[in-house]
């Protein structure tokens, strides 16, 4: 069974995974089971292409979970790889950046939710380096995105390159937060 750290893990490892026939999203019924005392969070729905069902039960870490956008705790994640954290993290950070750029300051804070789901992304990059290692091992490549993205280019899972996007991520939300501070 597949073992997810928090909600948020779940949902990105099914909007991970198509549909057989190559659909992505879905719209997802959610609950909780009880397996002789391991707490299973079951999600079903349908294909909105071609009808199938889809199923995927995760079960979940004991304590209590962490808070989104984050999508875990100190330890790797068990069923996504770095390959693919990285694709995600830039995705939504290209989206972020240019509508960033193009639009005034103070339309920025909306893009906040965005840009920090882009950096825990990439925060979930570094938690695949091994102390004292330079770089994520390839063998920390398990899907096909992963070692596709790792084989274009491994220097980017090196550690002074993850710690460079870290701090550069840092800044950009730093710098959202500054020019247009939560309202409240």
């Amino acid at each position: 069974m597949l073992i997810a750290r928090s909600a948020q893990e779940a949902h990105l490892y099914m909007d991970l995974h198509v549909c057989a026939c190559g659909a992505t999203p879905f719209e997802r019924e959610h609950r909780l089971e009880d397996r002789e005392g391991i707490l299973v969070s079951v999600y079903e729905g349908t294909c909105p292409q071609c009808g199938r069902t889809r199923s995927y039960e995760f079960a979940l870490p004991d304590g209590l979970p962490v808070a989104p956008p984050a999508f875990g705790g100190p330890e790797p994640s068990q069923i996504i790889d770095p390959g693919e954290f990285l694709w995600v993290s830039d995705q939504v950070a290209t989206d972020s950046g240019l509508r960033l750029l193009n639009t005034p300051r103070d339309t920025h804070r909306d893009l906040r939710p965005a840009t920090a789901y882009a950096l825990a992304a990439l925060e979930e990059v570094a938690k695949f380096l091994p102390e004292g290692d330079d770089r994520i091992p390839e063998d920390r490549f398990v899907s096909e995105r992963g070692r596709e993205i790792y084989a274009k280019d491994p220097t980017r899972f090196e550690r002074t390159d993850i710690r460079f996007a870290l701090d550069l991520s840092r800044r950009i939300l730093a710098g959202i937060d500054s020019h247009t501070p939560p309202q409240g």
